[in-house]
């Protein structure tokens, strides 16, 4: 069992959100409410809840400056938000687990079985210390979920990542390859604001790290390591157009 604690300052999300857990996810029981950062924390304290689902946006303040108050964090946080936005970027680059509103109970089902199977207190802390660097613009890493826990990587240290079937092979300036439990597609998005481009249907390149192009029918790109890797040819336009050439 997980004790939940729901923060939101609409008294209908809350009413709504704690219906759904109780009727779909048995094992959460909803043991506190908070509609403010003020009486989230006030809730967390009081009940040590395992599980937090929180709203980004409040009023006095969000969800981010209610993490940032709750320090140390032990307890997993699944953010339940309107936004669609930056925002989401850094929860992805931070493996938070989030939720658009209106809520699709099969992803909140999905949210809850992922929280229990994967339930590390190591990981709570880093989820939210990711994640506020990251809004606060400092030092932009990325949290990578592996098949034996996670990896926090400096994105500018990350070469090129590489598609392998359902999952996604990262490739640094030092260091061994991780095989990383999401889609190519998945950190194209996640990336794509920090100057990464995809150029084939199995590369996406930091372009900060690019020594050489080749032409030809797509052409191929250096990388700092030596790889040469493959342009397509439908993508060889948009890879010289952020050249500038």
């Amino acid at each position: 069992m997980m004790k939940a604690v729901i923060v939101d300052d609409e008294a209908d999300s809350r009413r709504i959100l704690a219906g759904y857990l109780a009727r779909y996810c048995p094992e959460v029981t909803v043991c506190g409410f908070g509609e403010s950062v003020a009486t989230g924390l006030e809730a967390i304290r009081a009940h040590r809840p395992d599980l937090v689902f929180l709203d980004i946006e409040m009023p006095y303040g969000n969800g981010f400056d209610l993490l940032d108050q709750a320090s140390p964090v032990n307890f997993e946080t699944v953010f339940v938000t309107a936004f669609d936005g930056y925002a989401i970027q850094a929860l992805n680059q931070s493996a938070a687990y989030y939720l658009l509103k209106p809520i699709d109970i099969d992803e909140l089902v999905k949210a809850v079985e992922k929280i229990k199977s994967e339930r590390r207190t190591e990981a709570y802390t880093e989820h939210a210390k990711v994640l506020l660097d990251n809004l606060r613009g400092g030092n932009t890493r990325i949290m990578l979920p592996t098949m034996e826990g996670f990896e926090i990587v400096d994105i500018d240290t990350i070469l090129y990542c590489e598609a392998n079937d359902n999952f996604t092979q990262f490739h640094f300036a030092q260091g061994n390859p991780l095989m990383i439990c999401r889609p190519l597609r998945f950190f194209e998005e996640v990336l794509a604001s920090h100057r990464f481009l995809r150029v084939h249907r199995s590369f996406l390149i930091n372009t900060a790290h690019v020594v050489r192009f080749t032409k030809g029918k797509g052409g191929t790109v250096t990388m700092k390591n030596g790889a040469e890797l493959e342009i397509s040819p439908n993508r060889k336009s948009e890879f010289l157009e952020f050249f500038g050439q």
